[in-house]
């Protein structure tokens, strides 16, 4: 049975998850489903997105899957009206989408570079634009989803820690722009988080993870999830242009 409404900071709101399939993604679309609001999960095939979806309908009144290559700049904006059609409006930003292709910079592809800029930074671009206006509309909130990688860099990761360093500049820039039209938006750089990628990790690669955490433990999807959801409801009112890491402590 849902919440009632007082204790649901975020009924009556629409938000948009990219990369809502799983992770991290998974855990803030359900996070701001159980806050009251009405989500638009998205991933590369909507079929992905469908288990998501099912979880945030048992907890709001209203849930879609949808599909979409983040990549797209015209899939996008054709993507960005059709949920404010079928859900009313938008209100709510999450630029979750990302992939990976870890090489060493000597060894690194053109494409391999190209592709991780083309979804995880020109993505998050892409929804921005679409998004700006209804945005602006419903004085809402972007929460784009960096990572500590982009802050202070990893061996491997040229091309992953370039473009969450580039999410964290676009946010601070569309951050000034839109200031003025009641729109706060900001970064969450999540730190090692238990996800599919980290589960590949040997017990010695793990190990050796944990203690570089001053907490000594890795984070959790809901860790990232509880900071989005304050960005996105009441506490966040004043707040715009920053980037909360959530690390366990890797980045004092």
């Amino acid at each position: 049975m849902s919440a009632p409404t007082e204790h649901r900071p975020l009924h009556g709101k629409v938000a948009l998850v990219t990369g809502a399939s799983r992770g991290i993604g998974k855990a803030i679309a359900v996070r701001l489903a159980a806050s009251g609001a009405k989500l638009a999960c998205i991933a590369t095939e909507a079929e992905r997105a469908r288990e998501t979806a099912s979880l945030c309908s048992a907890l709001t009144e209203g849930a879609q899957a949808y599909g979409c290559e983040v990549g797209d700049t015209k899939k996008v904006a054709e993507l960005v009206e059709q949920v404010q059609k079928e859900l009313g409006g938008l209100d709510i930003l999450v630029n979750n989408a990302g992939i990976t292709r870890d090489q060493l910079l000597m060894r690194m592809s053109e494409d391999d570079f190209d592709r991780v800029i083309a979804v995880n930074l020109k993505g998050a671009w892409n929804f921005l634009k679409a998004a700006s206006r209804p945005l602006m509309k419903s004085k809402g909130r972007v929460i784009n989803i960096s990572s500590v990688v982009g802050v202070m860099g990893n061996a491997g990761q040229a091309n992953y820690a370039a473009s969450k360093a580039g999410l964290i500049g676009l946010t601070k820039a569309v951050a000034k722009e839109l200031a003025g039209r009641g729109v706060c938006v900001n970064v969450v750089a999540p730190g090692f988080v238990t996800t599919d990628m980290t589960a590949a990790l040997d017990e010695a690669a793990r190990s050796k993870l944990v203690e570089s955490i001053p907490l000594g433990r890795l984070g959790g999807p809901e860790d990232i999830a509880a900071a989005v959801e304050f960005l996105a409801g009441p506490g966040g009112a004043y707040i715009t242009g920053q980037t909360l890491v959530v690390d366990g402590g890797m980045c004092i």
